[in-house]
């Protein structure tokens, strides 16, 4: 796990260099007015980047089986990408400059030093912050919950297994993603700022209807029995973390009340809180029915597992008994209106993300365009964006509302939304001649 996660690190480094470098590239060399529609096109790459994966898992998953795939086999798309690598190696190397870059050098105005011009310097720094702020902060949260929390929302919370997840995700990215060359396009017409805004805008109204109405469309049994007979956790407040656990690697069973919420957060069903008194046991109440948790600090230690163990499939079997899917059953799920949905929420994605790279090519100057704009693009990607399934999961495990983690997209869109409409200028008109 250690050198997995190292490994993802230094490709996440490459891919920051590699985007700003691409976005600038393409925009240079771009037409006057089609700035937009030119660099939609590397905006398409990451959705179908996930779209092929998602092609390349499912294949593997059908083909080796899913025992054979979780042991070793998911090892294999990781391997085959090394023909990628020689592909962009190939192409690399056939790049000669841009033609903004190349009169830069030729007339000797490039930076001698872009980190200290880019943030050493107020002006420069103020337009990264708003980049950050009002731009790519909403367009991250937007893209990783349009495609990635949707998915892991389908899978761990709905239950929906996980090869007809990726399916419908990949069906739903294959519908969408055109729509990121249109709104570059647009951008061109109309300005990127209206657009991203826009999409950021949407988001922060939208999602709680449209991930109320993917709970129905594709586990109608979920949202009958939580409708039916609604769950209740009484704890005693002080005994219950925050489980945030960015890493996966935290056990929450030192009190009652972790015991009952963290397998409550497995079983993706929501449940209201209740305060009990200081050092009550956790009672989980599903309808009229109540289940104790155990006080694991009250237990032996080889007493302990096997306590937690027996109070779970006890709530299992009271779940199951009032109507709770333990999984979602395919035969009952609208698939149709599930692809509609996730449709739906990647075309937010293709709002926030077509024009992007056109407006932080244009925020910069030539001489520290390529530093100042890959910044703000992967703080906000890499840590507002890429901390939004943690986050939003912590969310829902504090609260019992399966749908409270969506208040993490909708508050950072909104605080984009803002910062935005007061300071981000529209840039569709810059000339990076003389910018």
């Amino acid at each position: 796990p250690i050198i997995l996660v190292a490994l993802r690190l230094a490709q996440g480094l490459a891919l920051g260099g590699e985007y700003g470098g691409a976005a600038t590239y393409v925009a240079e060399h771009a037409p006057e007015g089609k700035r937009g529609l030119y660099t939609s096109w590397i905006q398409t790459t990451a959705t179908f980047g996930l779209f092929a994966a998602l092609l390349v898992v499912i294949g593997f998953r059908f083909a080796l089986g899913e025992a054979a795939f979780a042991a070793w086999g998911w090892r294999l798309p990781f391997l085959i990408s090394l023909l990628l690598l020689a592909v962009s190696m190939w192409i690399r190397l056939q790049l000669n400059e841009s033609p903004v870059f190349q009169k830069m050098k030729d007339e000797g105005t490039t930076s001698k030093a872009p980190l200290t011009e880019a943030f050493g310097r107020w002006g420069n720094l103020r337009w990264v912050i708003i980049a950050l702020f009002g731009a790519v902060m909403g367009q991250a949260v937007v893209w990783y919950a349009g495609q990635f929390y949707a998915l892991f929302f389908l899978e761990k919370t709905l239950r929906v297994d996980g090869a007809t997840a990726n399916i419908l995700i990949a069906i739903a990215l294959a519908l969408a993603t055109p729509f990121f060359v249109f709104f570059g396009w647009l951008s061109d017409k109309i300005g990127r700022k209206p657009i991203i805004l826009g999409g950021c805008a949407l988001a922060a109204l939208t999602y709680f209807p449209l991930f109320g109405a993917l709970t129905s469309a594709a586990n109608p049994a979920l949202a009958a029995a939580q409708a039916s007979a609604p769950v209740t956790i009484s704890a005693d407040p002080a005994q219950c973390s925050f489980q945030f656990d960015p890493v996966g690697s935290n056990r929450f069973d030192s009190s009652s009340c972790d015991v009952a919420k963290a397998y409550m957060a497995r079983t993706g069903i929501s449940y209201a809180n209740i305060a009990a008194p200081a050092g009550a046991p956790a009672i989980v109440r599903v309808g009229d029915r109540g289940f104790a948790a155990p006080i694991p600090a009250t237990l032996p230690t080889g007493v302990r597992t096997d306590a937690i163990a027996a109070f779970q499939a006890e709530l299992q079997a009271g779940l199951t008994a009032a109507g709770y899917p333990p999984r979602a059953d395919s035969t009952k799920m609208n698939k149709v209106a599930v692809v509609a949905i996730l449709w739906a929420l990647a075309m937010l994605v293709t709002m926030v993300y077509g024009p992007i790279a056109a407006m932080l090519v244009e925020l910069f100057p030539s001489r520290i365009r390529y530093t100042s704009m890959s910044l703000p693009y992967h703080i906000g990607n890499g840590w507002f964006g890429g901390f939004l399934p943690t986050v939003s999961f912590a969310l829902v495990v504090y609260t019992g509302d399966i749908f409270y983690g969506l208040w993490y997209p909708v508050m950072i869109t909104g605080v984009s939304l803002v910062v935005g409409m007061i300071c981000l200028r529209e840039t569709r008109n810059v000339d990076l001649d003389k910018n």
